[in-house]
């Protein structure tokens, strides 16, 4: 078939909510999926990206939330991007491979020679078009995209050797012990319909494994702890490590940005990234004013068409303002991302620090951190209707929901 004429699909894993707990108190609220990014939720992301594919017949969301936490954002994504996109609920956790393979008919309805898999967690620009044209030459059954980070943080992702000519996979290990590689995986991978037969295979010989043992009662306690059921595959362990240096699989390296988003301090980094991005994608998206009829806009800011922000106002960089807040007279904020409904009252601060929906800041408040996105206290959050009174300083903090704070805090946890 002619490439021109060949589908594709777009499988996005977005997790449960047993996945998010390192982002609370934020996914209380939320599935994490849905937590906004530069003012658009994290999900969507991915999805812009697909849309720019060639020849793309199909989005699939696969995770375990309930299918009504999705039913809206879904049903509008897919009207806006005239574009076919779906949930599909796992019935429990089946791993990176096998939550594919679980659904694996209906991927396949539309015939696709080529499957995308993207992790929902992945804050980059998302090559996918020059991703898959590189894929195609190398004729492989897969291409994943990889980056170069520092010696220091390769460990805390799954590291590779690729063959610097070839780009072929020849080694992978997740989250190693001792350094391999200054390359990791980003979480973004190509496959040709093949991989669900080398997931299959997986599947068959741990079923295998399990049907030959012969133990005793106490040995088959002790197993039932270590054994995986089998239709549980992960992507890295069980298909990239064995078949790597099989050439079956091959790299593609970003030289853009890339990040994970795990915890809600490094989604204040990544939505300063996908700001940044919109420069050259969206432009339109970004806010501007001089001060006189608008806020005074310093660098890359969004703001919902349905907030009110005075025009004595100072706002960015990095600032992102949800639906129907309202921003007071002479309010300064400073990387930061304001959820829906919130009000920052006049001459308040905001600084390196992500405010909860309907959320209230007095008069001539500051809530503020130091911007360490990886400390645990390096963003100051506040969870959903919590009330910082006029005068309160919040510096380093965690508040989580409908509390109310009318003495300044530092570097605590309110619980």
């Amino acid at each position: 078939m002619d490439s021109s004429e060949e589908k594709v699909v777009a499988v996005i894993m977005v997790g449960g909510p047993t996945k998010g707990t390192r982002f609370r108190p934020l996914s209380f609220n939320t599935p994490k999926p849905l937590f906004p990014l530069a003012g658009q939720p994290m999900v969507h992301h991915p999805i812009s990206a697909c849309k720019r594919i060639p020849n793309l017949a199909q989005i699939y969301l696969v995770g375990f939330y309930e299918e009504r936490e999705f039913a809206l954002y879904v049903s509008s994504i897919s009207n806006e991007l005239k574009l076919p996109v779906r949930y599909l609920k796992e019935d429990k956790p089946h791993g990176s491979a096998g939550g594919l393979n679980y659904f694996r008919d209906i991927i396949m309805e539309d015939s696709p020679s080529q499957i995308f898999l993207l992790n929902c967690d992945v804050c980059c620009s998302f090559p996918l078009s020059s991703m898959l044209e590189a894929h195609r030459r190398y004729g492989g059954m897969g291409t994943m995209l990889v980056i170069k980070v520092s010696a220091e943080s390769a460990s805390e992702f799954g590291e590779l050797i690729a063959d610097p000519t070839t780009n072929e996979l020849l080694h992978y290990t997740e989250k190693p012990e001792t350094f391999v590689s200054d390359l990791i995986n980003c979480g973004v991978y190509i496959f040709t319909p093949d991989i669900f037969n080398a997931i299959e295979d997986v599947s068959m010989n741990r079923e295998g494994r399990a049907n030959l043992r012969r133990l005793s009662s106490f040995e088959a306690l002790q197993s039932a702890t270590r054994t995986l059921p089998s239709d549980f595959v992960r992507l890295d362990q069980d298909i990239l490590s064995p078949l790597a240096g099989k050439k079956q699989l091959y790299t593609y390296q970003t030289m853009d940005f890339w990040e994970q988003i795990k915890t809600p301090g490094m989604s204040l980094k990544c939505s300063e990234l996908y700001l940044a991005q919109f420069r050259y994608t969206s432009p339109h998206l970004l806010a501007s004013g001089d001060g006189q009829r608008n806020a005074t806009i310093v660098g890359d800011v969004y703001i919902h068409p349905s907030a009110k922000v005075h025009p004595s106002a100072k706002i960015g960089p990095n600032v992102s303002i949800s639906a129907n807040v309202r921003v007071g007279a002479g309010v300064r904020l400073i990387s930061c991302i304001i959820l829906d409904d919130v009000e920052i009252k006049e001459n308040a601060v905001v600084i390196n620090s992500i405010v909860g929906w309907k959320s209230s800041i007095g008069r001539w408040s500051r809530v503020q951190a130091d911007g360490d996105y990886n400390a645990k206290l390096g963003t100051t959050i506040l969870g959903e209707a919590v009330t910082v009174e006029d005068e309160v300083v919040v510096i380093n903090s965690i508040v989580l929901p409908h509390k109310t704070l009318n003495v300044s805090v530092q570097e605590e946890i309110i619980l």
